[in-house]
């Protein structure tokens, strides 16, 4: 016979047995099966047993267990789990615990166990539960336990970071509590204020700040900055503040906080992460040592007398390799047919790649990959020859003039057959297969007309009170359909399914407005900057408002003059391939829309611009810079493979590894042939310094990758000065770090969300291939004797103006952080400046004063520190190119263009002459008259600007001013 029993009668029992238990099994038998229902119910079950009186039950228990002489801890704590988790679902916790006298005898407890991290970690848990009742903040605010529990706590002789974790948690704990009393009740931020809590507050920041050197704290030091920010709240607590010197000390512990102050950090190099037989595969990376120059030298001779006598008969002058000459490419002008009239809304049917059996798949495995890496390097050579596939593109190149130096879209359409991408791109963008000139004019930095940031937050507002909203989704990346919509007589087309694009989605707000989403780089939800996209079937001569709505930092150049930059198809048909500035009323905002999960009281950013277009049938193409695809790069090199002159200049491109989706990470070689047979001129080849230069390691920093096009076009020339370099050095150059990441469209990380220039202190060397493998050829060159002399990483800088470098210096490190050791012993070369100093003389686009040398801890995995440090490069770099202009020197008030950013690569080459033996042979006369093309730029000096870069935003807007509009949950889908 089954009895039916009472759920309420058991929780009854339950409680009951609890509150009269003697002894300490039978208690821990009773708290045992209350954490099992607890555990294996839900949040009904807790507020059932809390409406059957369970919160008193454990308040009571507590009281018991808890007064005692010599509380049995094995009993207490398990009560004291309880009840916190039970308090955080009852309201009225906090009165209860008041009336049953639980607040001060907690409050007593942790006193007595202040030291004991596990105890004070579970009777702060349940302060915090009690805090949530007014009665029970101002009981716990005007207690004598609770002025002794805020008291810095006396730590023994060793690091705060010895303590243990579950201290950490308790003392952000006890944090919270005056937090949480300054929010609603002023009267205890006097009270705080009066017992002397702000000295003890401000000791417990300093101590913190000065012995957490690894940061693993940050959740208390950002509680204890809380607390100030409420205590600044009141007159006297601003001046308590002052009074024991807090603002003196908030200022000191900002200033450089993330500089490196220990020596021994500096100055000692840590191990290296890999055995040295492992560093013997990068052998095959330097090939001019093992190459056979005698063989090609008697090649060559045999070559000359052969082709002397076909010269003199036939008599034509030998083409000049630097660029391509017209001949090279094509037909001439006389002879091309006039153009016939070609519609650019044809545009899409001209531009699909003829996919071929693994042409553009994914799926192929890293083994596959492996195995082809040498195929890859013989065909280097051979691939790219120019040879046209049939298609409607071939015919539009014979029709139009295309005279592009270094750039053959037959042979870019050869290298993007062979890119893989996620998504299995089918389509080229125009512009990365027509190429591009940089425009015959300068393009000043846009005015700023005033007061436009805030018209434009109004226009937004206004969306809320008017009726002439369309809200209509018109491109959506995951839709297909929306994709290719049809095409409506008065609305834009998108389209960024394509090489390096990056546009999830475009919402059409008014007739003339549309809202534009981008995508967040692979496998995060984080890093949206880079946008690149088409855009088609626009009405001419009217004002087209953009929205970019999912902006993450919180300020951008683009307010302080920068453009996007725009290509028009029927412009670039017309003769003007041209990448332009463009846009008015360009402005960066935060706004309303936060993140759907994750990341709270976070919101986005607006970047909003107006487009005028020219023409009614056009194919237009917004980027936030110059884009530079990996296609382009594959191509280049085997344009410049095709130029130079094997007899005088050695080039070897190879392929440094696999990336994660297969794509080769290319790794070249450049330095000159020996001049003869002699063993000097072979010995002095074999002993060249190194030069190491890497570049587009973050996807979105696309000037990176043009300074980096100027510097091997200039390695390759027949530039006198390129001809001393390649005679003094061996250029070892890894042009594109993260060939997956620009692949796809990304802004700052790989395919596997990782930031690649924070991997350098252990990279993976299945995660993070490209930098792994980098690493390992710098530490076989280091293992060799032949440590470069210089290694310089190109980066673009999305908040500066101008370009500069980031070195590493220990004593300027030092001096900035301030310091105490006595650096006048320190001896260090000072040769680290040596380059910024003839950059300073020769580069117009480059500041001096925006330059450092400081090691921060936040950046010690990056290539310039870990270099530095690890390898004992001395001038290692990150050279920094602003995306938008200049504000010193013959540049000033212009933003920049490709031509600027490639003459800073070659700029970046002439530098390098300050490091040779004999310097002042190579500053000779002739060799500065070719330094100096248009303008005398070794009068250029940037010590005299000392302008402030980024002023502050003179219209910042704060949607916490209007409180009727609350933050919206941005919809990805």
């Amino acid at each position: 016979m089954s009895v039916s029993q009472n759920p309420s009668s058991g929780f009854e029992v339950i409680f009951s047995t609890l509150q009269n238990a003697e002894d300490a099994e039978s208690t821990l038998n009773v708290l045992n099966i209350l954490d099992e229902l607890l555990s294996a119910g839900t949040d009904h079950r807790i507020h059932y047993m809390i409406s059957k009186g369970g919160s008193e039950a454990l308040l009571s228990a507590l009281m018991k267990n808890g007064s005692r002489s010599s509380p049995d801890y094995t009993i207490l704590l398990p009560i004291l789990y309880l009840v916190a988790k039970v308090g955080q679902k009852d309201c009225h916790i906090g009165k209860k615990a008041e009336e049953a006298g639980a607040v001060l005898l907690t409050l007593n407890l942790l006193k007595n166990n202040i030291q004991h991290a596990g105890r004070a970690e579970a009777y702060l848990n349940v302060i915090q539960v009690f805090a949530g009742s007014a009665a029970s903040r101002y009981a716990l605010a005007t207690s004598p336990c609770y002025s002794a529990s805020s008291r810095q706590p006396q730590f023994p002789h060793q690091n705060i970071l010895d303590q243990t974790k579950g201290w950490m948690s308790s003392t952000t704990l006890s944090l919270a509590i005056p937090s949480r009393i300054g929010k609603q009740l002023k009267d205890n931020i006097c009270t705080a204020v009066t017992k002397g809590y702000v000295s003890g507050l401000l000791l417990l920041y300093d101590d913190w700040h000065s012995k957490d050197t690894n940061h693993s704290a940050t959740d208390i030091l950002q509680a204890l900055l809380h607390c100030f920010c409420k205590i600044a709240c009141s007159a006297l607590g601003r001046d308590n503040l002052v009074s024991h010197g807090g603002i003196r000390l908030l200022y000191h512990t900002t200033q450089d906080n993330d500089l490196e102050t220990d020596l021994n950090t500096l100055c000692l190099r840590p191990a290296t992460d890999r055995p040295k037989e492992l560093l013997l595969q990068y052998s095959r990376l330097c090939p001019e040592l093992s190459h056979d120059f005698l063989e090609d030298l008697d090649l060559n001779s045999q070559e000359s007398s052969s082709s002397s006598s076909s010269d003199d008969e036939t008599g034509p002058e030998k083409k000049t390799p630097e660029f391509l000459s017209q001949t090279e490419k094509g037909t001439s002008d006389q002879t091309k047919s006039a153009p016939c009239p070609l519609k650019v809304k044809d545009f899409y049917s001209h531009t699909g790649i003829n996919t071929r059996s693994g042409g553009t798949k994914t799926g192929e495995t890293r083994e596959e990959a492996n195995s082809s890496l040498t195929d890859d390097e013989q065909k280097n050579k051979n691939e790219g020859n120019g040879k046209c596939y049939n298609s409607p593109m071939t015919d539009l190149i014979d029709i139009h003039n295309h005279d592009i130096p270094y750039h053959e879209p037959s042979m870019y359409r050869a290298a993007a057959m062979k890119t893989k991408s996620v998504p299995g791109f089918s389509t080229l963008a125009f512009p990365d297969f027509w190429g591009q000139v940089p425009p015959p004019g300068n393009e000043p930095m846009a005015p700023r007309k005033p007061n436009i940031q805030r018209q434009k937050v109004l226009e937004d507002i206004q969306r809320f009170l008017n009726t002439d909203i369309i809200n209509q989704v018109v491109f959506d990346l995951e839709d297909e359909c929306l994709q290719f919509p049809p095409a409506e007589p008065d609305s834009l087309r998108f389209f960024s399914s394509f090489e390096c694009g990056n546009l999830r989605k475009a919402i059409r707000v008014r007739r003339y407005e549309y809202d534009l989403i981008l995508n967040a780089d692979a496998n995060c939800s984080q890093h949206t900057q880079w946008f690149y996209f088409e855009v088609s079937n626009m009405v001419p001569d009217v004002p087209y408002r953009f929205n970019i709505i999912n902006c993450e930092k919180s300020n951008s150049q683009f307010n302080y003059g920068m453009q996007p930059v725009l290509y028009s198809v029927r412009d670039a048909l017309n003769g003007k391939p041209q990448w332009c500035r463009s846009g008015t009323e360009i402005c960066y905002f935060r706004n309303h829309f936060c993140p759907v999960r994750g990341r709270l009281r976070t919101t986005f950013y607006t970047l909003t611009f107006t487009i005028t277009f020219k023409y009614s049938e056009d194919v237009c193409y917004l980027a936030y810079h110059y884009p530079y695809t990996y296609s382009a790069l594959r191509a280049h090199l085997r344009l410049l493979n095709r130029s130079v002159d094997p007899s005088k200049v050695f080039f070897r491109e190879q392929v440094l590894c696999p990336t994660l989706a297969g794509n080769a990470c290319p790794f070249v070689t450049i330095t000159a042939c020996p001049p003869s047979k002699s063993y000097t001129d072979i010995h002095q080849l074999r002993n060249r310094p190194c030069i190491v230069l890497s570049s587009r390691v973050h996807p979105g920093e696309s000037n990176a990758s043009w300074v980096m096009k100027g510097t091997l076009e200039f390695l390759c020339s027949h530039d006198p000065i390129a001809q001393a370099l390649r005679e003094t050095f061996v250029f070892k150059i890894i042009p594109m770090l993260n060939p997956d990441g620009v692949i796809n469209g990304m802004n700052r990380c790989d395919l596997n969300r990782d930031d690649l220039n924070r991997q350098w202190c252990k990279p993976d060397p299945v995660l993070c291939p490209t930098i792994y493998h980098t690493k390992g050829f710098l530490s076989y060159l280091s293992s060799i004797r032949r440590t470069p002399l210089v290694f310089c990483d190109y980066h673009g800088h999305s908040r500066k103006k101008n370009v500069f470098l980031y070195g590493c210096s220990v004593k300027e490190t030092l001096w900035q952080s301030g310091s105490t050791f006595d650096t006048a012993a320190l001896k260090e070369n000072p040769g680290y400046r040596t380059i910024a100093k003839a950059l300073d003389r020769i580069a117009p686009a480059f500041s001096f004063n925006s330059c450092n040398y400081l090691v921060e801890k936040s950046r010690s995995a990056t290539a310039r520190i870990v270099v530095w440090k690890e390898l004992g490069v001395l001038r290692s770099y990150t050279m920094e190119s602003t995306f938008n202009g200049f504000d010193q020197g013959i540049y000033k008030g212009l933003q920049t263009r490709t031509r600027e950013l490639e003459e800073m690569g070659m700029k970046f080459c002439h530098s390098l002459l300050s490091l040779t033996v004999d310097t002042r042979a190579l500053y000779g006369r002739s060799l500065i008259n070719h330094m100096n093309p248009g303008h005398n730029v070794l009068d250029h000096k940037s010590h005299n600007c000392f302008e402030d870069d980024e002023p502050p935003c003179v219209e910042e807007i704060e949607y916490s001013m209007f409180p009727g509009l609350k933050g919206k949950d941005l919809n990805w889908t």
